[in-house]
């Protein structure tokens, strides 16, 4: 039986009383000084911020506050700043879900950034509005991860088509959108390699994967998730790079956001990437998982 998601909250309570309580904490002095900025800049690196969205951010409100601002009118500044860096390229998931027969959701990533949940989550969530789900186990170069991804099948109630490991990933594509068109499935996740030990090979094998689903269903992948772990920090967007540049990401799953004290890696994500983090993944059971709001993730960060 599947569950709805749980809302975006409590998952953001570790992050709250890390890095960004001893932000918050550099605005309740009585005024601003060099000292304040410097100490904020090495807050956001602290935080995973990232270094080139840091000095735009510090640029930006060093420019908009005016001898006398006070230091939580510059709070407020900061807080609509990190919003908009979200906001500037924040969209809905699958718009067009409901628009076509079969939707192809590719999902990509470094092994152990939690993608095999991820997945499962995403099952259950288009399980709670009513859709029919198929995954596809075309991460056939670990047995693993093809029995992994059939336990967690079971767990959603959601069948997994797969072959033997070693299988050619295409033709798992191939058969899972065949079956998927046979049951009238409306959504068809994909798994994929998540090895970087070969970046050539990885990117061959995806552009072989898109093709294959490409040419079966019109306009297909709809949506190609990135699962960034976010307790991996800036090593994860670097090992994410390879991803994004073998294939067109479209947007970002955060996984494991509740073990992470810092959580500023959404701000390079859209600041460099330019990707929308779409969904949060926030634990191990399958309703830990919720739409990624903007506004909300910046307002529970600050909360007290």
């Amino acid at each position: 039986m599947f569950s709805r998601p749980k809302p975006m909250d409590e998952p953001l309570a570790k992050t709250r009383r890390g890095f960004f309580n001893r932000i918050a904490g550099l605005f309740q002095q009585p005024k601003l000084s060099e000292e304040t900025w410097e100490e904020l800049e090495a807050l956001l690196l602290q935080g995973d911020v990232g270094a080139a969205t840091t000095i735009r951010l510090i640029e930006t409100l060093r420019a908009q506050v005016k001898p006398g601002t006070l230091p939580a009118e510059a709070q407020l500044m900061l807080k609509s700043e990190l919003y908009n860096i979200l906001k500037r390229v924040q969209r809905p998931y699958l718009p067009d879900v409901n628009d076509r027969l079969l939707n192809v959701v590719f999902m990509v990533g470094v092994n152990g950034s939690g993608k095999t949940t991820s997945i499962a989550k995403l099952a259950n969530y288009h399980k709670a509005r009513g859709e029919t789900v198929l995954l596809a186990a075309a991460d056939t170069f670990r047995a693993a991860a093809i029995d992994q991804l059939k336990v967690w099948g079971e767990r959603v109630d959601v069948e997994v088509i797969a072959q033997q490991p070693g299988a050619d990933p295409g033709a798992v594509v191939y058969d899972a959108i065949a079956a998927a068109r046979s049951r009238n499935t409306r959504v068809l996740i994909i798994d994929t390699a998540g090895r970087l030990q070969t970046k050539y090979n990885l990117m061959q094998e995806l552009h072989k994967l898109v093709e294959v689903s490409r040419r079966r269903v019109h306009e297909a992948p709809h949506e190609t998730l990135l699962v960034v772990d976010a307790t991996t920090g800036q090593n994860g967007l670097s090992q994410a790079k390879a991803f994004a540049d073998a294939v067109s990401v479209t947007g970002v799953v955060l996984a494991k956001l509740d073990s992470s004290a810092k959580g500023g890696i959404v701000f390079p994500i859209a600041e460099e990437f330019k990707l929308p983090v779409l969904f949060a993944a926030t634990g191990e059971h399958l309703t830990d998982w919720s739409e990624f709001d903007p506004q909300a993730f910046i307002d529970g960060l600050f909360e007290h």
